[in-house]
């Protein structure tokens, strides 16, 4: 097995400026939204940062289970067909003017044109889970940063926090007809009301069916497409590999292993569930 590599390289010119820089220095205004003295839910975090009551309900911090479900992107293979794109609005039932899989044109700096495609990455240490007020969006077992819309009160604070802009605000009731259903699928899951927080959630919907003690065939996320993300099974060019992070014979463990990979903003502490392969400079 050949050696892992780490580098560290910026992906674009501009730092995926595309994508960060309406959110740019969101990591530290957010936490001072929530605990400032003029929070009304000052108290309310303070507490869950300082280990008080309530605080052990607040998720914890990554994955603490058996499992750790995870993500690599070849951004050299990737070919900006938005197939991913597709297959996520249709599954998962999302607005088609806020996509939770985002599929961005770039070049590097020798200006070899790329695509740069970002679901949410699911963060170890997530800013998102850090600054939410009531508990509404918290870590799994597994490593998955979920949303409990029933909680949610629409204060925005996570969408603040995160560094990738991931999250999107339900601003009206959905009445629209979804154009991607049925050509790229149908929907798994409820549409989410007026009013909250939604995200990419890597189809928790069919990695929970694969882990429920109901369930009558054994199904690995990762390798049985019943039990892997939209997104992932879709990929013409197979660009994508999903499974857990925690055994290293998976094959998103063997990718990882066998390539020189990164996550973005890691200079940020986020610890992402998702890696990324770096586009070849070209010729």
């Amino acid at each position: 097995m050949a050696k892992k590599k780490k580098v560290v390289i910026d992906l674009t010119r501009r730092d995926v400026i595309k994508m960060v820089a309406a959110t740019a220095g969101s990591a530290i205004l957010a936490p001072l939204l929530t605990t400032g003295p003029l929070s009304p839910f000052g108290a309310l975090k303070q507490q869950q940062l300082e280990g008080g009551p309530g605080a052990a309900e607040s998720g914890g911090h990554g994955a603490t289970g058996e499992n750790h479900w995870g993500m690599v992107i070849n951004l050299d293979l990737c070919i900006g067909c938005e197939y991913c794109q597709r297959a996520c609005n249709a599954t998962n039932d999302v607005f088609s003017d806020k996509p939770w899989n985002l599929v961005i044109k770039d070049k590097t700096t020798s200006g070899h044109t790329f695509f740069l495609s970002r679901p949410c990455l699911h963060c170890q240490n997530a800013p998102c889970v850090e600054v939410c007020p009531v508990k509404a969006t918290y870590h799994r077992e597994d490593g998955l940063v979920v949303m409990d819309y029933g909680r949610c009160i629409g204060c925005r604070y996570c969408e603040v926090a995160c560094p990738y802009d991931a999250r999107k605000f339900n601003w009206e009731s959905r009445t629209d007809e979804n154009p991607f259903i049925p050509t790229w699928g149908i929907p798994e899951v409820e549409r989410r009301p007026r009013g909250v927080v939604e995200k990419c959630t890597f189809c928790i919907q069919r990695i929970d069916m694969a882990m429920s003690e109901e369930t009558e065939k054994k199904l690995t996320p990762g390798e049985d497409r019943e039990a892997t993300p939209a997104c992932v099974n879709i990929c013409p060019v197979n660009a994508r590999a999903f499974g857990n992070l925690k055994n290293p014979e998976s094959r998103v463990s063997q990718v990882i292993a066998n390539n020189a990979t990164l996550r973005l903003r890691d200079d940020l502490g986020t610890e992402t569930s998702v890696y990324y392969i770096p586009p070849k400079e070209g010729m």
